[in-house]
């Protein structure tokens, strides 16, 4: 098999797409995954109680 550059490109192409596509649904999965809401919820609570009160 040669590899020149165009062979290089095509293979990054196709596969590249494919693992950001394996990737964004890992990450989708992770984020609503049921044991994960509480981890979130007390993230999304300790930004707004922390810094929500005036700058002295």
């Amino acid at each position: 098999m040669d590899l020149n550059h165009d062979t290089l490109v095509a293979f990054s192409k196709s596969w590249g797409l494919f693992y950001l596509i394996a990737f964004a649904v890992g990450v989708c999965i992770y984020t609503f995954w049921p044991s994960n809401q509480k981890r979130f919820r007390e993230a999304k609570k300790d930004i707004l109680d922390r810094d929500d009160t005036p700058w002295r």
